[in-house]
């Protein structure tokens, strides 16, 4: 039902073919290398659209019009700009930081969101990292980034980005549990962490409607931790501009600034993409139970148009609470995670548990 789109004989095609005009190590290279500019395109062609989209939609929250003069009236080149304009800014390194540490940390926040990145299921068969703990992988390697974070602050040595630092690393170490414990409660439910299995799970319905109430919660609980994770509004206080500058990247200027930027809207959309995986079927398409002609309609809509579509609505949800709601201090954001999230979200695994063994769920 859901083969029209599929990817994978076209790869398996294509590998085939090189293998047999070429040594496979060297095929192996070549893919490898074509994987790899594929997905650096990819992540810079998401973050321009990513940032026009947050300019717009911030400047709908705020009655205001927003980019209309480079480009035309939609200000369609300003993001281009703008990007050609950090790629030409000097990167300058401080007399009294860590030179090696600062200069690795924007490293180790992209590598993080690039793998992270990768393990999106775009479509079947269109998964650029595939195993069988996809879900257990993409929760180890988004947990790089905090790395870099604290890296930055420490290195550059400024009380401001060692604050910046410390609360961002306080605040996603606190989150991730709820993000874990909410990402545990769809595995149980779906019985695998392959990511593909997840979404093939779906097939019959999305997990937010199969998973009846409890699976409603871990989606609302896994919006707003995974908000705090992407250091967003209202939980961007490691970047407070009223207290810390720009927080814990302040000293960082030309593409080493550039690559928190970017890292920053891709774990966005990263965010949204395993939201969709895990609660609302993927790239599976929308089916309504004794509609059979529009369930046959909607099958011939490529799934990665559903995941990118999917994907894009749930971002929209996010910057909708980013440009809703006041910035929190640090104690709220805490107590918020510590006291409300992370019982709540044991809470909803243990019901989740209890329905799956009694068979409650379908």
């Amino acid at each position: 039902m859901f083969d029209y789109y599929n990817l994978e004989p076209l790869l398996m095609w294509i590998h085939r073919t090189m293998c047999g005009i070429m040594p496979e190590w060297l095929a192996f290279t070549i893919e490898g290398i074509a994987v790899g500019i594929f997905i650096m395109v990819m992540y810079a062609v998401l973050a321009i659209i990513l940032i026009y989209m947050e300019r717009k939609v911030c400047a709908a929250f705020q009655c205001r019009i927003g980019p209309d003069r480079v480009g035309g009236r939609g200000g369609l080149l300003q993001v281009p700009a703008d990007v050609i304009k950090i790629l030409t800014k000097e990167i300058i390194f401080l007399k009294n930081s860590d030179k090696f540490l600062y200069a690795l940390a924007p490293f180790l926040v992209i590598m993080a969101s690039i793998l992270t990145f990768s393990c999106l299921p775009w479509n079947k068969g269109g998964e650029i990292l595939h195993m069988n703990i996809g879900i257990f992988f993409v929760l180890a390697a988004s947990s790089i980034g905090v790395l870099g974070i604290l890296l930055a602050g420490w290195s550059s040595n400024s009380k401001y980005t060692l604050i910046g630092a410390v609360r961002s690393g306080a605040m996603i170490i606190s989150y991730e549990l709820s993000i874990g414990i909410s990402v545990l409660t769809m595995v149980i439910l779906c019985g695998t962490m392959d990511i593909q299995e997840i979404v093939a799970y779906q097939e019959n319905g999305w997990n937010i409607f199969k998973g009846h109430l409890p699976a409603v919660m871990a989606f609302i609980i896994y919006l707003i931790a995974g908000n705090a994770e992407a250091n967003r509004a209202p939980f961007d206080l490691a970047e407070a501009e009223q207290e810390l500058t720009a927080g814990y990247h302040t000293e960082y200027s030309g593409m080493h600034f550039g690559f928190f930027y970017l890292a920053e809207y891709l774990n966005l959309f990263i965010t949204a993409g395993i939201a969709v995986t895990l609660f609302l079927g993927g790239w599976m398409p929308l089916h309504i139970a004794g509609l059979e002609g529009f369930n046959a309609v909607m099958d011939y809509i490529p799934g990665v148009i559903w995941f990118v579509g999917k994907t894009f609505f749930v971002v929209f949800l996010l910057m909708w609470i980013r440009w809703t709601f006041p910035r929190l201090r640090i104690d709220q954001v805490l107590i918020l995670e510590w006291k409300y999230l992370m019982p709540l979200s044991l809470l909803v695994l243990i019901i989740m548990t209890v329905m799956k063994v009694f068979g409650l769920v379908f």
